[in-house]
């Protein structure tokens, strides 16, 4: 089971519970997901989503990733589903 994204309401629905996500939140699980298994940086992550030029981006992405994993995973500390790469970025992980 894979989570399922609202578009209208701003939610993710997974694992019988539903939370809702800010745009920004939204906007980056919506993009890794639709690019499931691919890494991406920070930087390639800030520019899909916010639509502009990355400076000094690899901390407002951990911030809402830590975010969308608190809302999303049954253990934030152990995620299953947003994978961290050192030194390469996130993925979705979709099998």
């Amino acid at each position: 089971m894979y989570p399922i994204l609202n578009n209208d309401l701003m939610t993710v629905s997974y694992n019988g519970k539903s939370n809702r996500l800010t745009p920004k939140e939204f906007g980056i699980l919506e993009f890794l997901m639709q690019n499931p298994n691919k890494t991406f940086s920070p930087e390639e992550i800030y520019e899909n989503v916010w639509e502009e030029k990355p400076f000094a981006c690899q901390p407002i992405i951990a911030v809402h990733l830590r975010h969308v994993r608190e809302k999303l995973e049954d253990d934030p500390s152990k995620p299953k589903l947003i994978k961290s790469l050192w030194g390469r970025g996130y993925r979705f992980v979709q099998s």
